[in-house]
């Protein structure tokens, strides 16, 4: 009888161990092949870059924000000076990622419907008339809005839909857009004249801000002698649509460590005027970051980890994501700014502080 509860009693303890045994193992192969995947997505991110650097120089830094942004599933804003090679970086993005791409040259007499696209009244073969919709180029999977703040704050509105929800909705009728589709806008910032100011809401809407810099000496150098040649450097095919939506997947999938969020966390919460213990941010800042900044930074620190060759981001990812995710997201009162306080100063500090 002894012998007997013995073997009842250890039945359901075997078992517990049986299967905690299987739940350990079924977790290693997960994590075994979650750094298979990451391997491999790495070494084909290193052959887009170096696709990309085969007609961009000098811009490393922001190639990678650009790529961190399309593999987090958002819209990067470029901003710089004429001649520096906005466009071009966009359209060799778009010839590496395989992603088909359409431009729009955007101007104050731009209608919404030269964007989204509209219904036409049309005779049918049985001599009916029906309204047909005519796309317009946002149906495409990456967009390049050309001098984005030229249009008129409706044209500007009419994105904003598209950008956040992945449809366009045209006389009641939803017309979805082709997947993954993301758009990089550039933005000029020294003329300001024929211009429209973008709208905080639409500002929202762009997971990070590029801003493209002057190139340095070497960088000007090897971009005159490759562009007043005879022939022009071209980058070539690496990605397909597909891929950028597995690579999307992969990104979401890697761990983020308590000490990463947290650093998250506090990074928001010091840029919140009305959260912030940091004088400058109580008394200079208008207004600060959504929760949608904490999505852009922890979707980007992902990713540019997965850039990097790391499988989970670090606190150095944060700091380093800290200015394109909230430059486009924060704003000076005119007293801060009078007394010389800059929003990347300000920025660098709070980083500083959270990381």
């Amino acid at each position: 009888m002894r012998n007997a509860m013995l073997v009842t009693t250890n039945g359901p303890i075997e078992d517990l161990y049986r299967k905690e045994s299987r739940i350990m193992t079924n977790t290693i192969e997960a994590g075994a092949d979650l750094i298979a995947e990451a391997d491999a997505a790495t070494a084909r991110l290193k052959e887009v870059r170096a696709s990309i650097g085969r007609v961009i120089y000098g811009l490393e830094d922001e190639i990678e924000l650009c790529l961190a942004a399309i593999l987090s599933g958002g819209h990067a804003l470029l901003v710089g000076a004429p001649g520096l090679a906005k466009t071009r970086l966009v359209e060799t993005i778009a010839v590496a990622t395989g992603l088909d791409t359409k431009r729009i040259q955007f101007t104050p007499d731009l209608m919404p419907a030269d964007i989204l696209g509209s219904e036409i009244l049309e005779e049918a073969d049985d001599g009916k008339r029906r309204f047909r919709f005519m796309p317009g180029p946002i149906f495409c999977r990456l967009l390049m809005a050309d001098e984005i703040n030229r249009a008129s704050p409706r044209t500007q509105a009419a994105l904003l839909q598209a950008m956040q929800e992945g449809h366009v909705t045209i006389a009641g009728e939803r017309h979805d857009l082709p997947q993954p589709f993301h758009v990089l806008a550039t933005q000029n910032p020294i003329e300001q004249e024929g211009t429209y100011p973008l709208p905080e809401a639409q500002l929202d809407r762009f997971l990070l801000r590029v801003d493209i810099p002057y190139p340095d000496r070497a960088a000007e150098k090897a971009i005159l002698m490759a562009t007043t040649g005879a022939v022009d450097a071209d980058s070539i095919k690496v990605l397909d649509a597909n891929e950028i939506l597995n690579l999307q997947a992969l990104v979401r999938k890697l761990p983020v460590g308590e000490k990463v969020l947290d650093a998250i966390l506090d990074l928001l919460r010091l840029a919140r005027p009305d959260e912030s213990d940091i004088d400058a941010v109580r008394t200079g800042v208008s207004w600060g970051p959504g929760p949608r900044a904490g999505q852009a930074l922890m979707l980007a620190c992902r990713a540019r980890a997965l850039l990097q060759g790391r499988l989970a981001p670090s606190t150095e990812d944060v700091a380093a994501l800290a200015e394109p995710v909230l430059k486009h997201r924060m704003a000076l009162s005119f007293a801060a700014r009078a007394d010389g306080h800059t929003l990347e100063g300000l920025i660098k500090t709070l980083a500083d502080r959270a990381a």
